[in-house]
């Protein structure tokens, strides 16, 4: 039979291992006793508990009323049985029964550990709600101790305690990362679950990429350089838009860093991503300007109705305002939240003559390939659009910009299946490439000048100071 100094210890190596106070050790183990105490003798026992840590001891003593007539044995007794231990008991008395640990069994230990055990779960549950809930968007480190079905199990240093997981939707799939690696990520939110809060981080969220710059800038951390928006396709362009509470400091230059640094370091970890920092403005006009980025924007016309803006960009630079596959411009609309319709000069001054050069522009339709759902377009098997969507892939457009390594990563995608998929990704967009606003024939220039980056006479003379260059 387990005595009370194996117990003591036994508990005070669990009060190190969880890191719990002595007095809350102490209210734990008095808890647990009483709750065996309670599964042997009755709902309604009385107890004292005094605990000598210091040697080790335990004194249980149960308090039971002397009474006429017993009509609850948990906590009285008959003053005939009181006066066998001590003849001066009378009615009304208090009678203290010394209790031996020994006595408690097997079940009744059992009892006062599981009693133990779920007060200390529901503290660790407690302590990981207080100390995660406002740390929403913090960067956090640990070691991925699992990976199951795509989902990283992450072991954070600081709290190993904290059930934390990175889902398969908000990781970056160009990254492998095996058991045992170090891992950065942001709490994108602490999710209740029945057996406590989860931690769900990402690597594939926008809050990454904000997080990563605040450990890289001090002016971010100290508040004075603020990113006010961010627009992000994982692993392949990030978008920021930095606002400076400062007039004499330069926001972009600030994230820039020396010799581009600090955006560098940013850039290393996201695996090469490649990234525009452009200054954030209150006018959507001017923002919308700022946020096509590399590409110089002759004019921009706007319409607060419909939260449009119509860009007119030099016939050279329409490509690079497009981007390889709508990109650029698909990624100044999420940072501006509004839509931005491009236009050449030249298709511009032709439209010019139908209607008043500075009114709105007639509804045009859009790229038809942009909101084609993946089921409707033919060749596709319908189980290999289950796959995809699965995957978060729901219309062309989500998958456009994949390669061919991606799609063998899916589960269920045979390399005869990706070689497919591609052709049919292929066909659709040589068919019908193009941006709004872009002739189809200047869509492989939009590739090129994407893939070969930015020349230096492009960043000397940025369109009102627009963007940094990107990394």
């Amino acid at each position: 039979m387990v005595g009370s100094a194996e117990i003591l210890s036994a508990i005070r190596e669990l009060s190190n291992s969880k890191q719990l106070a002595r007095a809350e050790l102490h209210g734990l183990l008095e808890d647990g006793i009483k709750a065996a105490l309670a599964k042997k003798h009755g709902p309604n026992v009385q107890a004292e508990v005094e605990i000598d840590d210091d040697r080790g001891a335990l004194r249980i003593v149960m308090l039971k009323n002397v009474v006429e007539l017993v009509e609850d044995p948990s906590r009285e007794i008959t003053l005939e049985d009181a006066q066998r231990e001590d003849a001066e008991f009378q009615v009304g008395d208090t009678m203290e029964i010394p209790v031996d640990f020994a006595e408690f069994g097997r079940a009744a230990v059992q009892a006062a550990k599981q009693r133990i055990l779920q007060r200390v779960r529901e503290g660790e549950r407690t302590k990981i709600r207080e100390e995660f809930t406002g740390r929403v968007g913090e960067l956090l480190s640990g070691e991925i101790q699992q990976i199951e079905r795509g989902k990283l199990v992450v072991m954070l240093n600081k709290f190993r305690e904290a059930e934390a997981t990175i889902p398969y939707r908000e990781q970056n799939h160009r990254e492998h990362f095996h058991q045992g690696d170090s891992i950065r990520a942001v709490l994108k939110r602490v999710e209740e679950t029945p057996k406590g809060p989860r931690l769900v981080l990402s690597r594939g969220d926008p809050l990454f990429v904000k997080a990563l710059f605040r450990l890289e800038v001090p002016e971010i951390q100290q508040g004075i350089v603020e990113i006010r928006a961010a627009a992000r396709e994982v692993g392949s362009r990030t978008k920021i838009a930095v606002f400076s509470r400062d007039d004499s400091i330069d926001p972009v230059g600030a994230c820039v860093g020396l010799k581009g640094s600090r955006v560098q370091a940013v850039v290393n970890e996201l695996g090469g991503e490649r990234i525009d920092i452009v200054p954030w403005s209150p006018d959507p006009e001017r923002f919308a300007k700022l946020a096509l980025a590399p590409a110089r924007v002759a004019r921009v016309f706007g319409e607060p109705a419909t939260k449009t803006i119509q860009a007119v960009v030099d016939e050279d630079q329409l490509s690079l305002a497009i981007g390889r596959n709508g990109q650029n411009v698909r990624l100044a609309s999420e940072l501006t939240e509004w839509k931005i319709d491009l236009y050449s000069s030249r298709e511009w001054l032709e439209r010019a003559g139908e209607a008043p050069l500075f009114a709105p522009l007639p509804e045009e339709t859009t790229d038809a390939a942009a909101d084609v759902k993946l089921s409707e377009i033919q060749g596709l098997p319908t189980a290999t659009v289950a796959v995809l969507e699965d995957a978060g892939y729901r219309t062309l457009n989500d998958v456009i910009d994949l390669e061919r390594e991606d799609l063998l990563r899916l589960p269920g995608i045979a390399p005869e299946e990706a070689d497919r998929i591609m052709g049919i990704i292929d066909e659709l967009t040589t068919d019908d490439a193009g941006a709004e606003g872009g002739d189809v024939d200047e869509v492989p220039q939009a590739e090129t000048a994407n893939e070969a980056g930015v020349g230096a006479d492009e960043l000397a003379e940025p369109a009102d100071g627009a963007g940094a260059p990107p990394a």
